[in-house]
């Protein structure tokens, strides 16, 4: 998994990438002064826009490729921190990506969550250990925003893989379903190219 991530980033292939942010995001996010963990973080703007809203933001991300990119094109200026994973600091705004496997990046205590494109890039049989390990990352009392697909995956297949309700629901039975609407004009062209005519976004708070 972890080289075939590295291998998409190499070559470009990030359909699943969204240059203007994630819409829901904006609409359902009602937290600041939190320290926000953004894990498989990518080079979204949705970092630029959490810090915006009074938070500190915490990136984790595999590829330094997709890192150094986030504050190039974002126009930031930034030092790298060598660490355990490296340490990838905006000199001049409250943004920090961790470059490195998310499962090796052991800082706990965050107080805010969110997630549109990790548990959506995890493998079924790899999702029980990803929340067992956001949980450990995360406060009791972390403000918590999660976005995941669902889809028809006899059509097309992930990643981003289609997660049902059931399972956001085993994982963490706290959350709420706060919105789902038919996505598909924003879905990987990979989905369009299968055939897929509904890809339904869920938001969980």
């Amino acid at each position: 998994m972890i080289e075939s991530w590295l291998e998409r980033w190499r070559e470009g292939r990030i359909g699943w990438h969204e240059a203007g942010g994630n819409a829901s995001l904006r609409k359902y996010w009602r937290a600041e002064g939190r320290r926000v963990l953004v894990p498989m973080c990518g080079k979204t703007v949705d970092m630029l826009w959490l810090e915006e809203q009074g938070n500190s933001v915490v990136g984790v991300e595999l590829s330094d490729i997709a890192a150094r990119a986030f504050f190039e094109e974002n126009g930031l200026r930034y030092t790298i921190r060598e660490g355990r994973l490296p340490a990838y600091a905006a000199e001049d705004r409250r943004i920090t990506i961790y470059c490195g496997d998310l499962f090796e990046f052991d800082e706990p205590g965050h107080t805010g969550w969110y997630d549109r494109g990790a548990l959506v890039a995890t493998p079924a049989e790899q999702r029980p250990a990803y929340a067992e390990h956001i949980d450990a990352l995360l406060a009791p009392d972390a403000y918590r925003l999660l976005i995941t697909l669902e889809y028809d995956d006899d059509i097309a297949t992930g990643p981003p893989y289609s997660i049902s309700r059931q399972e956001i629901q085993r994982y963490w039975p706290d959350l709420q379903e706060v919105d789902r609407y038919d996505d598909i004009d924003n879905g990987p062209p990979k989905f369009h190219d299968a055939g897929l005519r509904e890809m339904f976004e869920a938001v969980w708070r």
